[in-house]
């Protein structure tokens, strides 16, 4: 029997509003699902490393990519290039592996049209003093940076209902617990548990 096809799962959100510290809670405890590297044109920021946070590229060789057709989803992001890679996503989806997307909203609905059943989340901050606070408090970004990024939120939350689920990052154990259980009770849906289980299921009703 074939591999069950695995699940792609979105996770997007306007910038501080903690996406990378819940996906990267939740995936300690759920192994068996891939994060997938994002590509970027972006300088790193301190502390990042390359194929570990993002795999970090010129923007001519991005925009080299994208002329070769290398990207599953890519979009404009703040003045900076992001994208996903075909080889990060197709093979593992195909060879059975739950994969994270952990991207914006303009790669989400991408990745929409080209994976309709793909499973898709946003974090929402709980309010706009604490998505400001939120970016002061990591220290990376100067204050022209920061100032564009607030003028962005706006406009990128104003795109939460094109997400399946949404969570609110107030309290950060709730909001990962939150993401977690959709990651769970995506994977227990009875089209995927049948075709895991088919063998107990053949037992049972023999």
């Amino acid at each position: 029997m074939n591999p069950i096809r695995g699940t792609l799962f979105v996770v997007a959100a306007p910038s501080g509003a903690g996406k990378s510290s819940l996906v990267n809670a939740v995936l300690a405890q759920e192994p068996g699902i891939a994060l997938s590297i994002s590509f970027t044109s972006r300088s790193p920021r301190p502390g990042e490393r390359h194929a570990q946070h993002y795999h970090f590229v010129s923007k001519e060789e991005f925009e080299r990519m994208i002329a070769a057709g290398d990207f599953f989803e890519h979009a404009l992001v703040h003045g900076d290039y992001k994208g996903t890679a075909r080889q990060s996503v197709e093979p593992q989806l195909a060879a059975g592996k739950d994969v994270l997307l952990e991207i914006d909203w303009q790669g989400a609905r991408q990745v929409r049209e080209k994976v309709p059943d793909c499973v898709s989340v946003f974090i929402l901050p709980p309010s706009r003093e604490a998505l400001e606070t939120r970016m002061r408090k990591r220290g990376q970004d100067s204050e022209e940076v920061i100032a564009r990024r607030l003028a962005a939120a706006r406009e990128e939350m104003s795109h939460h209902g094109e997400f399946d689920y949404i969570v609110v990052n107030e309290d950060f154990d709730t909001a990962a617990a939150e993401l977690r259980a959709i990651f769970v009770a995506t994977r227990l849906r009875r089209e995927a548990q049948v075709r895991r289980h088919a063998g107990l299921i053949r037992d049972l009703l023999a």
